[in-house]
């Protein structure tokens, strides 16, 4: 604070772009605790710029951002080899108008978070900042340390990659919310033809305990598999089971209660009205964002 009760400049501009650059370091992250820290890292950083050098704040945020956040990436890569099963995106609870944002949604959709993790810390980092928040090669090549040349080559190579693995058209949010209301009622009722009916045939379930939950180890392919696991799991279990209707990273899911306590998060992948793909979040230390909205945003 200034010592007349205003917030000074440097201050200023870093609150007035923070839910960006939170949004930034989440979708090169999939974690927000880290995009915290990297948040954290940024601002000590910042107040050492001397401003008079800055023509554009925002850009040299990101820049900041986007440097914190891609050696955080390099060392999760590192600690996600030793992750005990499948790691899944940390879920975060969204504001309506982050639903109602298309492109913000697909974003950090878990559908797409996951096919981001398929690329190299550089290449996600040059994705993000060129398709999601459309920031300039040349900006890029400043922040991630490459020629404009290379992020221009990097930037084409990570969008083919992307493309060929993502969901192959955005999803309506009521017929997505319809098909999850199916599932719902087929996974509280223990309903197998119910799940079989909902699930596409090639469907796959991804689970993360973080090896503190039951979960399973690897991936599970196939709606038949899917749905007796499903089935089978709960039934043995004598458990009271209800999903609650919840938007977790823009996009329906299911808060899911267990005799009365939140035990995950259900997200799905839904493709011409049958979900193609499951990702259920168990690990407690990933439930930390589902109890209040988080502000997204492209801008």
């Amino acid at each position: 604070m200034a010592g007349d009760g205003r917030t000074d400049p440097a201050t200023e501009a870093f609150l007035t772009h923070r839910n960006l650059l939170f949004t930034v370091a989440y979708e090169m992250l999939g974690s927000a605790a880290d995009a915290e820290d990297a948040l954290q890292e940024t601002w000590l950083r910042w107040v050492k710029v001397d401003l008079e050098q800055v023509s554009d704040p925002r850009a040299y945020l990101v820049r900041i951002t986007t440097r914190r956040s891609l050696d955080r990436l390099r060392t999760m890569r590192r600690l996600k080899e030793d992750y005990v099963g499948s790691w899944l995106p940390e879920p975060l609870l969204t504001a309506p108008d982050v639903a109602e944002d298309v492109e913000l949604a697909e974003s950090v959709s878990m559908a797409l978070m996951l096919v981001l993790e398929t690329l190299s810390p550089t290449e996600r980092a040059v994705f993000v900042l060129r398709e999601v928040f459309g920031i300039s090669h040349e900006e890029i090549a400043a922040a991630v340390g490459k020629s404009s040349a290379a992020v221009r080559q990097i930037a084409h190579r990570a969008r083919r990659h992307v493309e060929a693995r993502r969901p192959r058209e955005a999803v309506d949010p009521s017929q997505a919310r319809a098909v999850l209301e199916s599932f719902q009622r087929a996974l509280e009722t223990r309903d197998l033809q119910g799940l079989l009916d909902v699930l596409a045939p090639q469907v796959v379930l991804l689970s993360d305990g973080g090896g503190v939950k039951q979960a399973a180890p690897q991936p599970i392919t196939g709606a038949g598999k899917v749905a007796r696991l499903i089935v089978n799991g709960l039934g043995k279990a004598q458990i009271a089971l209800a999903g609650e209707p919840t938007v977790v990273n823009g996009n329906p899911a299911l808060l899911v209660r267990v005799d009365g306590e939140i035990d995950g998060v259900i997200a799905a992948r839904v493709e011409d009205a049958r979900i193609t793909g499951l990702y259920y979040v168990r690990n407690p230390q990933k439930l930390t964002r589902i109890a209040s909205e988080t502000s997204l945003t492209l801008r």
